[in-house]
């Protein structure tokens, strides 16, 4: 395959890295002999997304930012189609692959690079519009181990306001570090907003702090409910959406399932005795479909007056399709959804179905009474306790925490069962600990696993210097005062 171009040799591709449709297609290839990145730019403002593009590049050589070099900007054959073709930086990976596999300890150093790098950006009166770790590419020397980080995407680079420069700058180091998983934002806050105040040089203040962490939760809630509850319910890279008269269906993209068997998900449903549970209120079984083992749920109608009430209302599986994609973008293990399917007449809702991964692991409970050595068993437990602590930081409460919601999957915890989960920060403290307390009333007959979790839960949450977390752990009855 090769992208043609007018006045200049064609590029020869060898993958297709990402398409916007009608936008712009990135390829990796060889151009004159050289490995090299390319966007081929389409549609009726192509070649303003390239002078935008090209413009950002340049800018950020002029302040002498790293940025892989620009090597041709031109017209493409095609009718309409532009290209810039950028040297391609190897070996390297980008930010969000290298952050996702890094240990904790070399996170952080990642962390005070991207920093720094954006600190580069604020001084030459630039910022950043479409900030994200894979906007960054990680090159790692592999004889000294040195690495050097470069940013990417001249398109959403533009000017400082004039006005309003301390607030877009802020805004935009919260961006960045509502990136991060919670966790390590919990812990590195702190050091990484005197790492930047230390490179802009300005004074670091707890007021400033403060201010930041704040934008920083702000946006990670907007970005985290923007996705789940809007995005994922419509057609996007990562669903597909289809609506009529009789139904609502979402199907996951990585999910090749055809519409006439999501439009049949009862014949899955049919066999009770082999059935996970039959209840009023839902229907479970587990199921072989697109050579994939799933699990389907339904939602039923118990009866006129329910399902009057239900009609009006977003359908449970649409609440659990949201919270499972909701989980996934705030880095909390779930099973994968699949797929949301709703019958409907016309704006009302009826039965409702929700399609997840199979996930072949024990539960909670079924885990902790397996023969594991006391060891696997604390760090099991503490694992379980920092899902919580990091529930707790996200302001979401699960709101049912019985031990069949959660399972242990290579030593980690995977959450279940979504229906009920709420992401709201008001009466947050109480809803957490009623899961605290629901949690916990799991191993009442079990005194030394109710030791291991007591042990584990005040491990993780006093790791946080913050004062309600310990009357928090009172209150739920895993504290003493």
């Amino acid at each position: 395959m090769q992208i043609l171009l007018k006045n200049a040799a064609p590029i020869e591709v060898e993958a297709v890295v990402r398409v916007v449709p009608q936008q712009r297609e990135v390829v990796r290839g060889t151009w004159q002999g050289q490995l090299v990145y390319a966007k081929q730019f389409s549609g009726a403002r192509a070649k303003k997304h390239l002078e935008r593009d090209v413009a950002g590049v340049q800018q950020l050589l002029n302040a002498s930012i790293p940025t892989p070099a620009l090597l041709f900007q031109g017209d493409a054959v095609a009718p309409n189609s532009y290209v810039a073709i950028y040297a391609a930086i190897t070996p390297a990976q980008n930010a969000e692959e290298a952050y996702a596999q890094l240990p904790k300890d070399q996170r952080l150093l990642l962390m005070r690079q991207l920093v720094q790098a954006l600190a580069l950006h604020h001084k030459a009166g630039l910022i950043q519009t479409d900030l994200y770790f894979k906007n960054f590419l990680l090159e790692t020397d592999q004889t000294t181990g040195a690495s050097s980080l470069y940013t990417l995407d001249g398109d959403g680079i533009r000017l400082l306001s004039t006005f309003f420069k301390n607030r877009q700058q802020r805004q935009n180091l919260a961006t960045l570090f509502s990136k991060m998983d919670v966790l390590d934002e919990d812990d590195w806050l702190q050091y990484l907003y005197q790492d930047y105040c230390d490179a802009m040089g300005m004074s670091f203040s707890v007021e400033g702090m403060t201010n930041l962490w704040l934008a920083t939760q702000k946006i990670r809630q907007q970005v985290a409910s923007g996705y789940a509850d809007k995005k994922v319910f419509r057609t996007c890279t990562d669903v597909k959406v289809t609506q009529n008269f009789r139904y609502f269906s979402a199907l996951a993209s990585a999910f090749s399932e055809d519409e006439t068997t999501l439009l049949n998900l009862d014949i899955f449903l049919a066999n009770a005795a082999g059935n996970i549970k039959n209840g009023n209120t839902c229907t479970i079984a587990t199921a072989l479909i697109a050579n994939r083992q799933v699990v389907v749920k339904r939602y039923n109608i118990k009866s006129f007056l329910h399902g009057f009430g239900r009609a009006f209302r977003k359908s449970r599986a649409a609440i659990s399709w949201a919270n499972a994609h909701r989980l996934n973008i705030l880095n909390i293990a779930t099973p994968a959804p699949l797929a949301l399917v709703e019958e409907r007449f016309g704006w009302l809702r009826q039965r409702a179905y929700f399609v997840s991964a199979f996930l072949d692991a024990p539960d909670v409970a079924q885990y902790f009474a397996e023969k594991h050595s006391i060891e696997t068993k604390q760090a099991v437990a503490y694992e379980v306790a920092s899902l919580f602590y990091r529930l707790s930081l996200l302001k979401i409460s699960h709101g049912d925490c019985k031990a069949s919601n959660l399972k242990i999957k290579v030593g980690k915890p995977v959450l279940l069962d979504l229906d009920a989960m709420q992401a709201d920060p008001w009466f947050f403290q109480q809803k957490h600990i009623k899961d605290l307390k629901r949690f916990m009333r799991n191993w009442q007959q079990d005194a030394e696993t109710t030791l291991l979790f007591k042990q584990a839960f005040r491990a993780a949450y006093h790791e946080a210097d913050d004062p309600w977390v310990m009357p928090l752990l009172v209150r739920a009855g895993i504290a003493s005062d």
